[in-house]
């Protein structure tokens, strides 16, 4: 095991956030949002690539996308990639360009993301304290090999604890100001 390194440690846990800040910024408010599409890929070229190696995807209005796709021979399947992302989107074709009209959110649909909000937050405090689990096991492991006594250990222990707090109420924070603007609160 390696020696304590608090860094290191601030460093996974801000990984967690920014990782639930991502996978939050995916999730439809009825407002149009490129992120929306940032998880759709395409299958052009014999390979599997993102939408925004093929395509510029902007939001000209705030219920309307608009994927400007560069080579005409990919317009199909950026379709078909669009249409098969379990988004609820369905593209307009027109020429080399796709508009995703937003569909308003049912309020069954709204439920159904705020729960996927709270279980994505959940992902996250779970990969915080097992950061802070593995501080702490760090933190003995270098107080038996003696690198440091029992009050610097605790001392330790105390940093590791407050940023553990502090980063699972980031956590929070992210998470109920996306549930509010998913359910319309």
């Amino acid at each position: 095991m390696a020696a304590y390194d608090k860094a290191d440690l601030e460093r996974r846990m801000n990984g967690a956030v920014e990782s639930l800040k991502h996978d939050l910024g995916g999730l439809r408010t009825g407002r149009a949002s490129t992120t929306l599409l940032e998880p759709v890929t395409v299958e052009v070229y014999g390979s599997h690539m993102p939408l925004n190696q093929v395509a510029t995807v902007s939001a000209p209005e705030p219920r309307m996308l608009s994927v400007q796709v560069w080579d005409k021979s990919n317009v199909g399947p950026v379709d078909k990639a669009i249409r098969s992302a379990g988004l609820g989107l369905n593209p307009i074709v027109d020429g080399q360009n796709l508009r995703l009209p937003i569909p308003d959110l049912t309020e069954e649909r709204r439920k159904e993301l705020a729960k996927l909000a709270s279980k994505y937050a959940e992902a996250a405090r779970i990969a915080v304290r097992n950061v802070r689990r593995d501080g702490m096991d760090s933190l003995k492991t270098d107080e038996k090999k003696g690198e440091f006594g029992e009050d610097d250990r605790k001392r330790h222990e105390a940093d590791v604890q407050k940023l553990t707090d502090a980063t699972i109420a980031e956590i929070d924070a992210a998470a109920t100001a996306k549930e509010k603007e998913i359910l319309g609160k």
